[in-house]
């Protein structure tokens, strides 16, 4: 499938984003995420692998618009959050 992320085109195939994507260790799924295979990316890792651009070049909306498209599975996970908040009333 034709797609274009940074102002480049890429042609992307579902197979090859996986074969891409496998061996490497996801990192902390917050925001913008796709499942490829058992494992949750974030979507902007994603990009800079399949793209070798920086993650600075492209937005996460372009890389899950080009997932979706390829069946991927995309969602946003929210942050976890930090703890209890100190001070306030008691």
């Amino acid at each position: 499938m034709r797609c274009v992320i940074a102002r480049f085109p890429f042609d992307l195939v579902k197979s090859e984003v996986e074969h891409m994507m496998k061996g490497i260790a996801p990192e902390p799924a917050i925001g913008a995420c796709a499942v490829i295979g058992r494992r949750t990316y974030p979507v902007k890792q994603v990009g800079q692998v399949i793209t070798r651009q920086d993650r600075r070049d492209f937005t996460s909306d372009e890389v899950t618009r080009a997932l979706t498209r390829l069946g991927f599975t995309c969602r946003t996970v929210p942050a976890e959050p930090a703890g209890p908040l100190l001070g306030g009333a008691f």
